[in-house]
């Protein structure tokens, strides 16, 4: 009875020391899966949340997309830099009997103001006289000057008069474009000069009839397209839509009351 509790009680200790073995490297391996099952995961979730970021809609600054500010129109395109009332209120304080800014006819909406003198005429038509037409729209912005002179009064040496001449120069001082003074002279001496530089053309012809009679142009003319494309970023239909546009100041400084145009910037 002896050897057989012996022998029982040996094989109960075999059996579990034996299961010990068994289990133990077992466990160690389990829990190593375990751990690097863990970080796997958070790696995953790191890289969806990443993804899930990049798609979220992101915020735009309003500095981005600011509207453009018409005062800087004029660095970076040729624009008038006098409004038509002032112009015109120019040429009157000069002597030139402009008419007032006003609109053309009734229901129209282009603006304008006028001088026209005749000095001689026969039955049919003047000799002598001289015609001058500001345009521009409602908001002040000049579209174009035109000017007509009939048998210009000339000295002894067939010089323009100088009081015809003071009218092309109050309008090209007016315009602030100083690239075009130069055409003062020709203008002076009655000879045909034309001239377009930067968006902006002046042509002063005498008619193709061959008589003593000579058409003046001064306008914009953005030709190229880097100055298409320009005007159309400044251009307050592109950004002020769906507002009244007599509220806001345009290309020019329609609130001033000065009548001389500051050339300084």
């Amino acid at each position: 009875m002896l050897l057989i509790c012996m022998l029982l009680v040996a094989g109960v200790v075999i059996f579990f020391g034996g299961s010990d073995r068994l289990e133990g490297p077992a466990g160690p391996i389990e829990d190593r899966a375990l751990n690097r099952a863990a970080p796997s995961s958070e790696v995953a979730a790191r890289r969806d949340d990443e993804v899930a970021s990049s798609l979220r809609p992101m915020s735009i600054s309003p500095q981005l997309i600011e509207v453009p500010k018409p005062e800087l129109a004029g660095q970076f395109l040729r624009i008038w830099r006098v409004s038509g009332s002032n112009i015109c209120a120019a040429l009157r304080e000069a002597g030139i009997e402009m008419s007032e800014w006003k609109a053309a006819s009734m229901r129209n909406r282009n603006y304008e103001c006028y001088f026209q003198r005749i000095y001689e005429r026969d039955e049919a038509r003047p000799l002598s006289s001289t015609f001058l037409k500001v345009r521009g729209n409602e908001m002040g912005d000049i579209v174009e000057i035109r000017a007509r002179i009939i048998g210009p009064t000339t000295d002894d040496e067939g010089r323009l008069a100088p009081a015809i001449l003071r009218m092309f120069e109050i309008i090209v001082k007016q315009a602030c474009w100083r690239d075009f003074e130069d055409s003062l002279t020709p203008i002076q001496n009655l000879r045909n000069v034309e001239e377009e530089r930067f968006g902006a053309y002046l042509s002063f012809m005498r008619e193709a009839d061959g008589g003593n009679n000579f058409d003046f142009v001064l306008g914009l003319k953005a030709t190229s397209a880097s100055q298409v494309r320009t005007k159309t970023y400044f251009s307050p239909e592109r950004w002020l839509t769906g507002t009244d546009r007599r509220n806001v100041s345009g290309l020019t400084d329609r609130s001033s009351t000065s009548m001389s145009a500051n050339c300084a910037n």
